[in-house]
């Protein structure tokens, strides 16, 4: 186990490569293999934090390779028990406008042969997952991005696709006639991963771009969505700083017990 220790975990997306001033870093080993990238360790608000940028630094790990196991599983031996997962993500609603952030309620997992359990065997186990994001967390995100002047939904589906490539436009034309809001390629399995090793999760979808063919928009392009996430690194930050803030030292939900009736 590491010496180093944190309360509160924050993984980077694309375009968000660094949190903390001053942070130690530190190597985490896991049996599922090699995390992302180091762990950066701080302090916000009182609060010990560990920042851990899910594509690695230099964005060497595309979606369908990171090794979300690793990742969530450094965070457990630090001592984690939240994760705030910001993440750059598609728009499938003209009102869910680029600039805006969505506070995620559902996912829909559309992505194929992910490591996505740490529990394979022999004891079988059913994590529930009807309500995938911590019901704890989420309102104070609502509350926090909406005190620093940030267009807010506080609900929405996040599809999560496999990637690399981004939808086609029939794919896109079935994600909206869904009704789903968000599309993202890195949300699944990384909160319900979270969920098994009962660990609280929330996510804050910044919305870089339209999909293809909403509000007559163009293709996607990555360099667009990481020009746009630059420039709004600085109200993310500044939400996670709020997020973690107002996040009070009693955990409230069901997040920390979700293995008690997962197994017979």
């Amino acid at each position: 186990m590491s010496k180093e220790r944190a309360e509160i975990g924050v993984f980077g997306g694309s375009g968000f490569y660094s949190l903390l001033e001053g942070a130690r870093e530190a190597w985490i080993e896991t049996p599922y293999g090699a995390p992302s990238d180091l762990v950066a360790i701080g302090e916000i608000a009182g609060k010990r934090v560990a920042f851990l940028p899910r594509h690695g630094k230099d964005h060497r790990f595309p979606p369908q390779s990171i090794n979300y196991r690793a990742n969530l599983w450094a965070m457990k031996e630090l001592g984690v028990t939240r994760i705030v997962g910001p993440t750059a993500c598609g728009s499938l609603k003209r009102e869910v406008k680029p600039g805006d952030m969505v506070v995620a309620d559902q996912i829909v997992d559309r992505t194929s042969a992910r490591k996505d359990t740490f529990y394979d065997g022999p004891i079988t186990t059913h994590v529930s997952f009807a309500d995938p994001y911590c019901p704890q967390l989420r309102p104070i995100a609502i509350a926090a991005l909406r005190s620093i002047g940030v267009e807010t939904h506080e609900t929405g589906t996040v599809v999560v696709i496999q990637g690399p490539r981004f939808s086609t436009r029939s794919e896109s034309r079935w994600f909206q006639d869904a009704g789903w809001e968000v599309i993202n390629m890195t949300q699944y399995p990384e909160c319900y991963l979270a969920r098994e090793l009962e660990m609280c999760y929330v996510n804050i979808s910044l919305i870089t771009d339209y999909d293809v063919g909403v509000d007559g928009s163009a293709p996607v392009s990555h360099e667009e969505v990481l020009k746009v996430f630059a420039s709004n690194n600085e109200r993310v930050k500044n939400a996670i700083f709020k997020i973690i803030e107002a996040t009070p030292a009693e955990r409230t939900c069901e997040c920390g017990i979700a293995l008690r009736s997962a197994r017979a």
